[in-house]
């Protein structure tokens, strides 16, 4: 039986490797070697940012939440409680978007909110 030789594949991985790598600086985006520790890494990082931007985004809702509730003389903490307390089940995307776009809708959850806790 002929001995099989790997040249195909082995050229398809780099081309695959090397096509990731595109647009990389310098010897990333040339040499397989190289260029694959730069692919690696870049995919581990894209994996952690992909973990981070969740964590981001909900530390930016709740900053224009606290932010908008300090506009209306009630603590984000007690806010909060407030909504929960009345039952009303918004999430925290919601709550920020209706803080920055809709000022008026956002002080009556707030009196709400205050009612319910008294």
């Amino acid at each position: 039986m002929a001995r099989v030789k790997g040249a195909m594949m082995t050229r398809k991985r780099r081309k695959k490797v090397l096509k990731l790598a595109k647009g990389y600086f310098g010897a990333k985006s040339k040499e397989f070697r190289i260029a694959n520790q730069a692919v690696m890494r870049s995919g581990t990082n894209a994996y952690i940012g992909r973990k981070q931007k969740k964590r981001d985004f909900r530390s930016l809702w709740i900053t224009r939440i606290s932010a908008a509730c300090k506009m209306n003389d009630i603590n984000y903490s007690r806010f909060m409680y407030g909504l929960k307390a009345a039952g009303i089940t918004l999430n925290r995307k919601m709550l920020a978007e209706i803080a920055v776009s809709d000022m008026d809708a956002f002080a009556t959850l707030v009196e709400t909110a205050k009612k319910a806790v008294k």
